[in-house]
């Protein structure tokens, strides 16, 4: 027997549960699939933490409107859920005055994307901020700040079930087709089971390619290709000297190896960037001299031997590499024959920044395709 449910989301990561949740806040009874035995076990357990605040990114483009939206409501929504988090401000430093006309640019981007509390500081302004980093110039960006993605997953799955939603774990999606106003998906597991859905919403990371891929009806034209660029982090044992984020300039496939800091204080560089051809999270030690060599560049004071391995983690990209970082991606019913299927693709940073705003555009694409209160 066939069971019918009112929404799924496939992938409990933060965006997941961020689209669930809020799903079931606007009157919508929702099951969250997720094929491991815990939350946010992918893409959401292994990044920076950072709240961005939307300096980087095409004017224009849903990374630069869903940054900049996203921030203030995960400013609002961790305070009023006791989500810890801290608005700790960043600098991105330019480390010779050949990087300083890069800086101006950042400037006038975040401007247009609506950020316009940067301030501009010259080197001996940095050194007061960052007495051990060394740069030319240098710009602060005050809204910028840190997060516990993993509390902030838990209020999410808190909020979602206090509304009624449901979360399944173990749950994998092994195949489905798109039939006729629903959508039938075949869920594995321990007790496999056929559900018919009145509407999907597609979340699944890395997976979610692979996922499109086993829905029939889903046009192959409206999956792109998928691309994975693995990025190393090593932590620095004992003290940080560091009281804020510090970001170089960036490049085409990420920011750069910066610092963050996690909530306790405790600084991490990362990620350099490794473009692979499949899912691979071990660690390569050897990476620690390029990471030093990197690192000086704006911290000459480093001793290598502090530098210990913590984790990796992978970006879901739809660019190649050589080629610039391209906007989300998210395809909606009318990608799909009108049918109420969502599916998300390289939705890499900042996306634990916008998920609030992804979720809002999320319900609002489906607002046509089913009843959404």
């Amino acid at each position: 027997m066939t069971e019918r449910i009112d929404c799924a989301v496939i992938g409990a990561g933060v965006v997941g549960l961020a689209v669930a949740r809020t799903l079931a806040h606007s009157g919508r009874e929702v099951i969250v699939l997720e094929s491991e035995s815990a939350i946010g076990t992918g893409i959401s357990s292994r990044n920076s933490e950072v709240i961005h605040a939307g300096i980087y990114y095409p004017t224009g483009s849903m990374k630069a409107r869903f940054c900049v939206r996203g921030r203030e409501l995960l400013y609002r929504y961790c305070a009023l859920n006791s989500v810890e988090h801290r608005r700790i401000g960043k600098l991105i430093v330019a480390t010779s005055m050949e990087e300083a006309p890069t800086l101006a640019k950042y400037e006038a981007q975040a401007a247009a994307n609506g950020v316009t509390d940067l301030q501009r500081l010259t080197a001996k302004e940095a050194a007061e901020l960052e007495p051990e980093v060394r740069c030319a110039a240098a710009l602060l960006s005050p809204s910028t700040g840190i997060v516990d993605s993993h509390g902030l997953m838990l209020a999410y799955q808190s909020d979602l079930e206090a509304h009624g939603g449901v979360l399944a774990l173990n749950s994998p999606v092994m195949g489905g087709r798109l039939h006729g106003r629903e959508i039938a998906l075949e869920i594995g597991g321990t007790a496999p089971i056929a559900v018919r859905a009145a509407a999907v919403v597609n979340c699944a990371g890395l997976n979610t390619q692979n996922v499109s891929q086993a829905i029939l009806g889903v046009p192959a034209p409206a999956i792109p290709r998928r691309f994975l660029a693995k990025g190393y982090y090593f932590s620095l044992t004992g003290r940080s000297p560091f009281h804020h984020l510090v970001y170089p300039v960036a490049n085409t496939a990420g920011l750069g190896t910066h610092v963050t800091l996690d909530m306790s204080g405790a600084a991490r560089f990362g990620p350099d960037v490794q473009w692979i051809e499949h899912v691979d999270y071990s660690f390569d030690e050897t990476r620690r001299a390029n990471f030093a060599e990197a690192i000086r560049l704006y911290y000459p004071q480093l001793d290598d031997s502090r530098l210990q391995p913590a984790y990796t983690g992978i970006r879901p990209k739809i660019s190649e590499a050589g080629q610039p970082a391209a906007d989300f991606c998210i395809r909606g019913p009318s990608d799909h024959g009108d049918r109420p299927y969502v599916a998300l693709y390289g939705i890499e940073s900042p996306g634990l920044t916008a998920s609030l705003a992804i979720a809002e555009h999320v319900v609002a694409l489906l607002r046509n395709s089913i009843r959404v209160a």
